[in-house]
Protein backbone atom coordinates (compact mmCIF):
# COMPACT_ATOMS: atom_id res chain seq x y z
CA UNK A 1 0.00 0.00 0.00
CA UNK A 2 1.31 3.85 -0.62
CA UNK A 3 3.08 5.14 2.16
CA UNK A 4 1.19 8.48 2.21
CA UNK A 5 -2.01 6.72 2.28
CA UNK A 6 -1.46 4.55 4.55
CA UNK A 7 -0.47 7.13 6.98
CA UNK A 8 -3.72 9.51 6.31
CA UNK A 9 -5.46 6.08 6.84
CA UNK A 10 -3.86 5.23 9.89
CA UNK A 11 -4.80 8.67 11.42
CA UNK A 12 -7.95 8.46 10.60
CA UNK A 13 -8.17 5.29 12.25
CA UNK A 14 -6.63 5.97 15.57
CA UNK A 15 -7.23 10.08 16.03
CA UNK A 16 -10.72 9.35 18.55
CA UNK A 17 -8.31 6.19 21.09
CA UNK A 18 -5.24 8.64 21.32
CA UNK A 19 -7.09 11.54 22.05
CA UNK A 20 -9.20 9.30 24.47
CA UNK A 21 -6.25 7.96 25.54
CA UNK A 22 -4.73 11.41 26.12
CA UNK A 23 -7.72 13.20 27.90
CA UNK A 24 -8.09 10.08 30.49
CA UNK A 25 -4.39 10.57 31.20
CA UNK A 26 -5.01 14.24 31.94
CA UNK A 27 -8.08 13.33 33.80
CA UNK A 28 -6.37 10.47 36.21
CA UNK A 29 -3.43 13.02 36.65
CA UNK A 30 -5.09 15.99 38.27
CA UNK A 31 -7.74 13.60 39.77
CA UNK A 32 -4.92 11.48 42.06
CA UNK A 33 -3.01 15.57 42.86
CA UNK A 34 -6.62 16.06 44.04
CA UNK A 35 -7.14 13.05 45.98
CA UNK A 36 -3.75 13.24 47.34
CA UNK A 37 -4.49 16.81 48.79
CA UNK A 38 -2.02 18.19 46.38
CA UNK A 39 0.64 17.05 48.03
CA UNK A 40 2.16 14.30 45.44
CA UNK A 41 3.69 14.79 42.68
CA UNK A 42 2.64 15.21 38.80
CA UNK A 43 4.71 12.27 38.00
CA UNK A 44 3.47 10.05 40.75
CA UNK A 45 -0.17 10.66 39.52
CA UNK A 46 0.75 10.52 36.06
CA UNK A 47 2.67 6.97 37.11
CA UNK A 48 -0.77 6.01 39.21
CA UNK A 49 -2.99 6.72 36.22
CA UNK A 50 -0.58 4.66 34.16
CA UNK A 51 -0.62 1.31 36.27
CA UNK A 52 -4.11 1.35 36.96
CA UNK A 53 -5.52 1.82 33.12
CA UNK A 54 -2.87 -0.85 32.32
CA UNK A 55 -3.75 -3.16 35.32
CA UNK A 56 -0.32 -4.20 36.34
CA UNK A 57 -0.57 -4.16 39.84
CA UNK A 58 1.99 -2.86 41.58
CA UNK A 59 0.81 -1.10 45.00
CA UNK A 60 -0.82 2.19 45.31
CA UNK A 61 2.09 5.10 45.58
CA UNK A 62 -0.82 7.28 46.35
CA UNK A 63 -2.32 6.39 49.62
CA UNK A 64 -5.68 5.92 49.04
CA UNK A 65 -7.10 3.94 52.42
CA UNK A 66 -8.36 7.01 53.90
CA UNK A 67 -10.63 8.44 50.44
CA UNK A 68 -13.05 6.40 49.42
CA UNK A 69 -13.38 9.06 46.47
CA UNK A 70 -9.97 8.01 45.75
CA UNK A 71 -10.81 4.38 45.02
CA UNK A 72 -14.12 5.16 43.66
CA UNK A 73 -12.39 7.27 41.43
CA UNK A 74 -9.43 4.99 40.29
CA UNK A 75 -12.20 2.02 39.54
CA UNK A 76 -13.82 5.03 37.13
CA UNK A 77 -10.20 5.60 35.28
CA UNK A 78 -9.94 1.68 35.82
CA UNK A 79 -13.41 1.25 33.53
CA UNK A 80 -12.34 4.24 31.23
CA UNK A 81 -9.29 3.03 30.61
CA UNK A 82 -9.33 -0.54 29.97
CA UNK A 83 -12.17 0.10 27.53
CA UNK A 84 -9.89 2.78 25.81
CA UNK A 85 -7.01 -0.12 25.82
CA UNK A 86 -9.59 -2.64 24.19
CA UNK A 87 -11.11 -0.38 21.95
CA UNK A 88 -7.77 0.67 20.75
CA UNK A 89 -6.65 -3.24 20.31
CA UNK A 90 -9.46 -3.81 18.40
CA UNK A 91 -8.86 -0.83 16.07
CA UNK A 92 -5.19 -2.24 15.36
CA UNK A 93 -5.90 -5.88 14.75
CA UNK A 94 -8.97 -4.59 12.36
CA UNK A 95 -6.49 -1.92 10.39
CA UNK A 96 -4.06 -4.77 10.00
CA UNK A 97 -6.30 -7.18 8.45
CA UNK A 98 -8.32 -4.77 6.10
CA UNK A 99 -4.75 -3.60 5.04
CA UNK A 100 -4.03 -6.99 4.28
CA UNK A 101 -6.93 -7.24 2.43
CA UNK A 102 -7.13 -4.71 0.56
CA UNK A 103 -3.64 -5.36 -0.26
CA UNK A 104 -4.47 -8.44 -1.88
CA UNK A 105 -7.58 -7.16 -3.68
CA UNK A 106 -5.68 -4.62 -4.89
CA UNK A 107 -3.28 -6.82 -6.50
CA UNK A 108 -5.70 -9.14 -7.78
CA UNK A 109 -7.56 -6.79 -9.20
CA UNK A 110 -3.60 -5.04 -10.46
CA UNK A 111 -3.60 -8.42 -12.39
CA UNK A 112 -7.22 -8.77 -13.73
CA UNK A 113 -6.12 -5.62 -15.69
CA UNK A 114 -3.12 -6.69 -17.20
CA UNK A 115 -4.47 -10.00 -17.90
CA UNK A 116 -6.85 -8.21 -20.16
CA UNK A 117 -4.20 -6.07 -21.77
CA UNK A 118 -2.75 -6.39 -25.44
CA UNK A 119 -0.14 -4.51 -27.33
CA UNK A 120 1.27 -3.37 -24.48
CA UNK A 121 4.97 -2.75 -22.98
CA UNK A 122 6.77 -4.44 -20.46
CA UNK A 123 10.00 -2.53 -18.57
CA UNK A 124 11.84 -5.06 -16.71
CA UNK A 125 14.08 -3.60 -13.97
CA UNK A 126 12.91 0.45 -12.67
CA UNK A 127 16.18 1.91 -11.39
CA UNK A 128 17.23 5.38 -12.77
CA UNK A 129 17.17 3.81 -16.66
CA UNK A 130 14.08 2.04 -16.09
CA UNK A 131 12.06 5.08 -14.09
CA UNK A 132 12.56 7.45 -17.13
CA UNK A 133 11.46 4.52 -19.81
CA UNK A 134 8.74 4.02 -18.06
CA UNK A 135 8.15 8.26 -17.90
CA UNK A 136 8.58 8.26 -21.66
CA UNK A 137 5.77 5.36 -21.94
CA UNK A 138 3.89 7.19 -19.43
CA UNK A 139 3.97 10.60 -21.20
CA UNK A 140 3.37 9.65 -24.76
CA UNK A 141 0.21 7.34 -23.61
CA UNK A 142 1.46 3.99 -24.28
CA UNK A 143 0.43 1.43 -21.74
CA UNK A 144 3.26 -0.65 -19.79
CA UNK A 145 3.55 -2.77 -16.83
CA UNK A 146 7.04 -2.37 -14.70
CA UNK A 147 8.94 -5.22 -13.14
CA UNK A 148 11.20 -5.41 -10.57
CA UNK A 149 12.75 -7.56 -7.72
CA UNK A 150 12.94 -4.42 -4.95
CA UNK A 151 9.93 -4.07 -2.92
CA UNK A 152 11.03 -0.85 -2.71
CA UNK A 153 11.94 0.38 -5.66
CA UNK A 154 8.28 -1.04 -6.37
CA UNK A 155 6.72 1.41 -3.83
CA UNK A 156 8.41 3.94 -4.69
CA UNK A 157 7.11 3.53 -8.36
CA UNK A 158 3.87 3.15 -7.54
CA UNK A 159 3.89 6.88 -5.60
CA UNK A 160 5.26 8.28 -8.70
CA UNK A 161 2.92 6.77 -10.82
CA UNK A 162 -0.32 5.55 -9.00
CA UNK A 163 -1.98 4.48 -12.06
CA UNK A 164 0.85 2.38 -13.59
CA UNK A 165 1.15 -1.02 -13.46
CA UNK A 166 4.09 -2.65 -10.93
CA UNK A 167 4.45 -6.23 -10.14
CA UNK A 168 6.89 -7.32 -7.47
CA UNK A 169 9.35 -10.02 -8.30
CA UNK A 170 12.40 -10.97 -10.56
CA UNK A 171 12.12 -10.68 -14.13
CA UNK A 172 14.21 -13.65 -15.24
CA UNK A 173 11.56 -15.53 -13.69
CA UNK A 174 8.83 -16.97 -16.72
CA UNK A 175 5.83 -16.98 -14.33
CA UNK A 176 6.56 -13.39 -13.83
CA UNK A 177 6.78 -13.16 -17.44
CA UNK A 178 3.61 -15.01 -18.19
CA UNK A 179 1.69 -12.48 -15.43
CA UNK A 180 2.77 -9.46 -17.37
CA UNK A 181 1.81 -10.50 -20.05
CA UNK A 182 4.39 -11.06 -22.62
CA UNK A 183 2.62 -13.34 -25.14
CA UNK A 184 0.67 -10.59 -25.63
CA UNK A 185 2.52 -7.19 -25.43
CA UNK A 186 4.40 -5.29 -28.22
CA UNK A 187 7.81 -5.15 -26.59
CA UNK A 188 9.88 -5.88 -23.52
CA UNK A 189 12.57 -3.54 -22.39
CA UNK A 190 15.54 -5.34 -20.27
CA UNK A 191 17.11 -2.56 -18.93
CA UNK A 192 18.46 -3.75 -15.06
CA UNK A 193 21.92 -2.81 -14.25
CA UNK A 194 22.92 -6.38 -14.95
CA UNK A 195 24.22 -7.29 -18.11
CA UNK A 196 23.97 -11.35 -17.06
CA UNK A 197 20.17 -10.48 -15.57
CA UNK A 198 19.56 -8.42 -19.20
CA UNK A 199 20.69 -11.89 -20.79
CA UNK A 200 18.45 -13.98 -19.27
CA UNK A 201 15.48 -11.74 -19.53
CA UNK A 202 16.12 -11.51 -23.22
CA UNK A 203 16.50 -14.92 -24.00
CA UNK A 204 13.00 -15.77 -21.68
CA UNK A 205 11.01 -13.32 -23.17
CA UNK A 206 11.81 -14.08 -26.96
CA UNK A 207 11.04 -17.60 -26.13
CA UNK A 208 7.63 -16.50 -24.33
CA UNK A 209 6.74 -13.63 -26.68
CA UNK A 210 8.69 -13.77 -29.81
CA UNK A 211 6.42 -10.94 -31.62
CA UNK A 212 7.95 -8.91 -29.00
CA UNK A 213 10.16 -6.50 -29.90
CA UNK A 214 12.95 -6.25 -27.43
CA UNK A 215 15.47 -3.87 -26.39
CA UNK A 216 17.87 -4.18 -24.10
CA UNK A 217 20.13 -1.93 -22.13
CA UNK A 218 24.02 -3.32 -22.04
CA UNK A 219 26.94 -1.89 -20.40
CA UNK A 220 29.85 -4.15 -21.14
CA UNK A 221 30.88 -4.32 -24.97
CA UNK A 222 31.84 -7.84 -25.18
CA UNK A 223 28.32 -8.99 -24.04
CA UNK A 224 26.37 -7.28 -26.71
CA UNK A 225 27.22 -10.02 -29.43
CA UNK A 226 25.33 -12.19 -26.52
CA UNK A 227 22.52 -9.85 -26.33
CA UNK A 228 22.11 -10.24 -30.12
CA UNK A 229 22.45 -13.90 -30.15
CA UNK A 230 19.67 -14.69 -27.40
CA UNK A 231 17.07 -12.42 -29.74
CA UNK A 232 17.66 -9.13 -28.68
CA UNK A 233 15.88 -6.52 -31.37
CA UNK A 234 18.06 -3.78 -30.34
CA UNK A 235 20.66 -3.19 -27.42
CA UNK A 236 21.70 0.53 -26.03
CA UNK A 237 24.67 1.14 -24.09
CA UNK A 238 23.87 4.40 -21.98
CA UNK A 239 27.68 4.88 -21.78
CA UNK A 240 28.11 5.03 -25.33
CA UNK A 241 24.98 7.04 -26.34
CA UNK A 242 25.65 9.63 -23.06
CA UNK A 243 29.68 9.89 -24.68
CA UNK A 244 27.06 10.42 -28.34
CA UNK A 245 25.83 13.18 -26.43
CA UNK A 246 28.16 15.23 -25.14
CA UNK A 247 29.87 14.88 -28.33
CA UNK A 248 26.80 16.92 -29.99
CA UNK A 249 25.81 19.78 -27.01
CA UNK A 250 29.71 20.85 -28.09
CA UNK A 251 29.74 20.08 -32.37
CA UNK A 252 25.80 20.70 -33.02
CA UNK A 253 24.35 22.64 -29.75
CA UNK A 254 21.21 24.29 -31.98
CA UNK A 255 20.35 20.64 -32.91
CA UNK A 256 20.42 18.92 -29.30
CA UNK A 257 18.62 22.51 -27.98
CA UNK A 258 16.41 21.46 -30.60
CA UNK A 259 15.15 17.55 -29.07
CA UNK A 260 15.89 18.79 -25.67
CA UNK A 261 12.74 21.66 -25.77
CA UNK A 262 10.79 19.40 -28.16
CA UNK A 263 10.92 16.74 -25.08
CA UNK A 264 10.08 19.61 -22.48
CA UNK A 265 7.07 21.28 -24.27
CA UNK A 266 3.65 21.05 -22.60
CA UNK A 267 2.42 19.61 -26.34
CA UNK A 268 4.29 16.36 -25.56
CA UNK A 269 5.26 16.12 -28.84
CA UNK A 270 7.74 13.44 -30.27
CA UNK A 271 9.44 11.68 -33.13
CA UNK A 272 7.51 9.45 -33.43
CA UNK A 273 6.99 6.38 -36.37
CA UNK A 274 3.50 4.80 -37.24
CA UNK A 275 3.50 1.59 -39.34
CA UNK A 276 1.01 0.41 -42.47
CA UNK A 277 -0.13 -2.63 -41.49
CA UNK A 278 -0.86 -5.55 -43.71
CA UNK A 279 -4.10 -5.88 -45.50
CA UNK A 280 -3.95 -1.94 -45.99
CA UNK A 281 -5.54 -1.10 -49.54
CA UNK A 282 -2.45 1.39 -50.99
CA UNK A 283 -3.19 4.94 -51.45
CA UNK A 284 -1.64 8.52 -51.21
CA UNK A 285 -0.45 9.98 -48.61
CA UNK A 286 -2.63 12.98 -48.51
CA UNK A 287 -6.22 10.11 -47.89
CA UNK A 288 -3.85 8.63 -44.75
CA UNK A 289 -2.46 11.91 -43.62
CA UNK A 290 -3.75 14.90 -44.57
CA UNK A 291 -2.63 18.38 -43.01
CA UNK A 292 -3.09 18.45 -39.49
CA UNK A 293 -1.73 20.73 -36.73
CA UNK A 294 -1.46 17.37 -34.84
CA UNK A 295 1.17 15.85 -36.48
CA UNK A 296 3.56 16.44 -39.44
CA UNK A 297 5.14 13.56 -41.76
CA UNK A 298 8.51 14.14 -42.18
CA UNK A 299 9.57 10.52 -44.03
CA UNK A 300 8.54 7.25 -45.27
CA UNK A 301 10.11 3.80 -44.64
CA UNK A 302 9.56 1.95 -47.62
CA UNK A 303 11.13 -1.27 -47.80
CA UNK A 304 15.36 -0.14 -47.82
CA UNK A 305 14.15 2.63 -48.83
CA UNK A 306 13.96 6.58 -47.40
CA UNK A 307 11.61 9.04 -48.68
CA UNK A 308 11.93 12.30 -46.69
CA UNK A 309 9.26 15.27 -47.29
CA UNK A 310 7.24 12.86 -49.10
CA UNK A 311 5.23 14.43 -52.07
CA UNK A 312 1.39 14.20 -51.43
CA UNK A 313 0.16 11.19 -53.99
CA UNK A 314 3.09 9.22 -52.92
CA UNK A 315 1.45 5.93 -52.11
CA UNK A 316 1.53 4.12 -49.24
CA UNK A 317 1.78 0.62 -49.51
CA UNK A 318 1.70 -2.21 -46.29
CA UNK A 319 5.01 -2.63 -44.32
CA UNK A 320 5.67 1.09 -45.11
CA UNK A 321 6.34 3.22 -41.88
CA UNK A 322 5.39 6.89 -41.37
CA UNK A 323 8.06 9.26 -39.56
CA UNK A 324 6.30 12.11 -37.67
CA UNK A 325 6.53 14.50 -35.54
CA UNK A 326 3.64 14.52 -33.37
CA UNK A 327 1.72 14.60 -30.13
CA UNK A 328 0.20 11.60 -28.24
CA UNK A 329 -3.41 12.07 -29.97
CA UNK A 330 -1.98 12.87 -32.93
CA UNK A 331 -0.09 9.49 -33.41
CA UNK A 332 -3.48 8.39 -31.97
CA UNK A 333 -5.19 9.82 -34.56
CA UNK A 334 -3.03 8.19 -37.68
CA UNK A 335 -2.78 4.86 -35.97
CA UNK A 336 -6.87 5.00 -36.33
CA UNK A 337 -6.38 6.52 -39.86
CA UNK A 338 -4.04 3.62 -41.49
CA UNK A 339 -6.39 0.62 -39.25
CA UNK A 340 -9.11 1.58 -41.69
Amino acid sequence: MHTPLLLVRFYHAFKLPVLLGLVIAAAGTFGYWIVSDYRASLLNCLYMTFITVATIGFGEIIDLSASPNGRIFTMAIATLGIANVAYTTSKLTAFILESEINEVLRRRRMQERIDALSGHYIVCGIGRVGTNVAHELAVTGRTFVALDESAEAVELFHEKYPDAFALHGDAQDDELLKRSGVARAAGVFAVTGDDGGNVLITLSAKQLGPQARLVARCHEVRNIDKLKRVGADAIVSPDFTGGMRIASSMIRPTVVSFLDEMLRTDEKLRVEEVRIPEGFAPRGLLQVAPPSRDYIVLAVRAGERWVFNPRDDFVLDPGCTLVVMAHPEGRQTLERRVAT
